[in-house]
């Protein structure tokens, strides 16, 4: 399994996280379908604002399963982004204090 497939594995993972919890990230299922891990994250780290999903993972106490957590917490993925998409994935995480809990 190469790295791309193992960062998809890992996004797998984010969602099954989510929906023990009760919550279901619509729009990012459909992205990964469509798009795939890499590409999905790519896509997600773009946009301006974080989305809605992240905020959520954050309320139900598992923001150690989202996106920007894999990306953060793995250094082994960290070639498949840029720099500036691995610093916008631990800006949203510090702003929501993720490293502050002993990351």
């Amino acid at each position: 399994m190469g790295l791309k497939e193992e960062f998809a594995q890992a996004l797998d993972g984010t969602v099954v996280a989510a929906k023990a919890r009760g919550y279901i990230p619509t729009y990012f299922i459909q992205m990964l379908s469509e798009y795939g891990g890499v590409e999905t994250a790519k896509r997600l780290l773009a946009k301006s604002e974080p989305q809605t999903g992240l905020f959520e993972l954050w309320n139900l106490g598992i923001l150690h399963d989202s996106m920007e957590a894999v990306i953060c917490d793995n250094f082994r993925f960290h070639p498949l982004f840029e720099a500036a998409e691995i610093a916008e994935a631990h800006r949203r995480l510090k702003e929501l204090n993720y490293f502050k809990k002993g990351k």
